[in-house]
């Protein structure tokens, strides 16, 4: 199973990892306070995307705490920094962070989504799926848990039911270049080498290109799919 096919995300359906959202506004700022408990929680939920897209996991997760000891019921707090963690490897904190979450708002589908991530990660394939089914349950356009859930489906070796996930998944016009490099994966393991060369090729078209900081999971999935295109390429000429 590779654990960076699997897609996680915040408490809103967008192309990032991570949310930020917030009911509290930027406060203004007099000339002469800058001090930083007059920043306002948008402000360092933004430091903290920043700090993790950096690669300064410490920082970003300093930062979410912060704001957690200002929130401490807060759902989405928590839910971003267990992906934090579960980001630099820190997986049973950010199991936790998951649990926390769920227990403030047990509503919030990507916390499933994140959480079934974890499990699948740990090789808890049925615990994953109950999660991703949750929380498509709550969100039936989470594209994400439809394409997580696909994966799941074919690392237990279910290649119909994952191929199903993944063409409702692309009813939605959101992550193609994922939804294509995984079905193909999916046809590839299947056997129907036609089909995953295909899908392949087009998700070539869709994922960004080898560096991009702004994308690091797309790139991950890139230098994947690259290898499984050489790998059923050298297969067919066999």
């Amino acid at each position: 199973m590779n654990i960076y096919s699997f897609l996680a995300d915040g408490d809103q359906q967008n192309n990032q990892y991570y949310v930020l959202n917030s009911t509290n506004k930027l406060p203004k700022q007099r000339t002469n306070d800058t001090s930083e408990s007059t920043l306002g929680d948008s402000y360092l939920r933004s430091c903290a995307l920043k700090s993790a897209q950096q690669g300064n996991y410490t920082e970003a997760i300093a930062t979410l705490s912060k704001l957690i000891s200002r929130h401490p019921h807060n759902a989405v707090d928590y839910n971003n920094r267990g992906l934090i963690y579960f980001q630099s490897g820190e997986r049973q904190k950010a199991l936790y962070d998951y649990n926390t979450a769920l227990k403030h708002n047990p509503y919030l589908a990507s916390a499933y989504n994140n959480r079934a991530n974890y499990y699948a990660a740990c090789g808890e394939l049925a615990v994953a799926l109950a999660d991703y089914d949750q929380a498509i349950n709550l969100n039936p356009r989470h594209v994400r848990a439809w394409i997580n859930r696909g994966i799941t489906w074919r690392d237990l070796g279910q290649y119909e039911e994952a191929i199903e996930n993944f063409e409702v998944a692309l009813l939605f016009g959101q992550l193609e270049g994922h939804i294509w490099a995984e079905r193909g994966r999916t046809y590839h393991l299947w056997g129907d080498w036609n089909c995953a060369i295909a899908d392949y090729r087009r998700a070539l078209t869709q994922l960004p290109s080898l560096g991009n900081s702004k994308d690091i999971t797309g790139c991950r999935l890139r230098l994947q799919l690259e290898n499984w295109l050489n790998e059923l390429l050298y297969e067919s000429a066999s």
